[in-house]
């Protein structure tokens, strides 16, 4: 066999098995079409679309360093603790998409606080689902919609389980709450309250009027507040009673039968707000640290400043007649 036979067999051989791999080949499958994330405007600035879905997610929180003060802080040994440092890391995901019967939403929110660099508290802030008004899971109660600035301390318990509903009016608004009440939940376990809201705005101004009954206690609350704009800022003034101690019960720290609150947030500039506020709360029930009968009040002033686009600083500093104390903090923090 000559070398020209040889080659031209070895290269039929190469084609007859080629030919074989080729009826065996893999053909890859076809790449699918990159799917962007798309920008939902539907519920406001942040959202986006699921990939996939036709539900809008919107990723948000922010980091903050406190450092507070307190004129009588002292620590478990007995030791000076005045200074307190605290940092906080709190992260909210808030999903909703359109249905038949309104939107749909789930907002979950988690929180962790690391203070004085010896206790580190991590913990689920809100888990709640909405839809059509109706509210089920744990989150803030209606007691927690506080007055402007950082002087004020009204109502015990503003967080737990519960299931509510709310009727959205546009300028008048009504709602009814069921919620657990687990703080001096000691012995038993059936503490149950019952609470309220009526919300009516007229021009420039907002009445709300909140309603709330411990079973367990059989001791109620009532609070009445109205918010106005008043020049170059938010006016705000409201009066609380209590019935007696119970879950919703507490105002300035302590138990008292009546307390009142006024407050202005002041818009200095675009950036910067000014807020004095002014607390009384007196008939003291007792049973605490202090006598029953007594009254205390609470005068303070919070600075906050945008610094820029997603980092502020907020300066509170208060007197407190009952126990005679100077308290405050200063606080950096980055919304995102």
């Amino acid at each position: 066999m000559n070398i020209k036979s040889l080659l031209i067999g070895s290269a039929a051989a190469l084609v007859a098995v080629s030919g074989a791999q080729a009826a065996d080949a893999i053909v890859a499958a076809e790449p699918e079409p990159l799917e962007y994330v798309r920008v939902c405007d539907a519920f406001g600035a942040g959202f986006f679309y699921i990939p996939g879905t036709e539900t809008c997610l919107r990723v948000g929180g922010y980091a903050r360093v406190e450092l507070g003060f307190n004129s009588e802080g002292v620590n478990l040994a007995g030791g000076d603790n005045r200074l307190n440092t605290l940092a906080r890391g709190h992260v909210f995901f808030d999903a909703r998409n359109d249905t038949e019967y309104g939107t749909l939403r789930s907002f979950i929110s988690f929180q962790g606080n690391a203070v004085n660099n010896d206790n580190t508290q991590v913990e689920v802030d809100e888990a709640y689902i909405d839809i059509a008004g109706l509210r089920v899971g744990y989150f803030m109660n209606w007691w927690d919609d506080g007055f402007v600035g950082e002087t004020d301390s009204i109502g015990f318990l503003t967080e737990g389980t519960a299931a509510r509903y709310w009727y959205d009016g546009g300028q008048f608004g009504a709602g009814l709450a069921v919620e657990e009440l687990d703080v001096y939940n000691t012995i038993d376990t059936d503490h149950v309250g019952l609470s309220g809201k009526i919300q009516a705005a007229f021009g420039p101004a907002t009445f709300d009027v909140i309603g709330s009954y411990d079973t367990s206690f059989e001791e109620g609350a009532v609070q009445a507040r109205i918010s106005a704009e008043v020049g170059p800022g938010t006016f705000q003034a409201g009066i609380a009673y209590f019935s007696g101690v119970s879950n919703y019960s507490g105002a300035l720290g302590d138990e008292y039968e009546w307390t009142a609150v006024v407050a202005y947030e002041a818009k200095v500039t675009d950036k910067f707000t000014v807020t004095p506020a002014f607390q009384y709360a007196w008939d003291r029930f007792g049973g605490g640290v202090l006598p029953a009968g007594g009254d205390d009040w609470k005068v303070g002033v919070t600075a906050g400043y945008q610094i820029t686009e997603g980092l502020s600083t907020l300066a509170t500093i208060n007197y407190q007649d009952e126990p005679d104390a100077v308290t405050g903090f200063l606080r950096l923090q980055r919304d995102f």
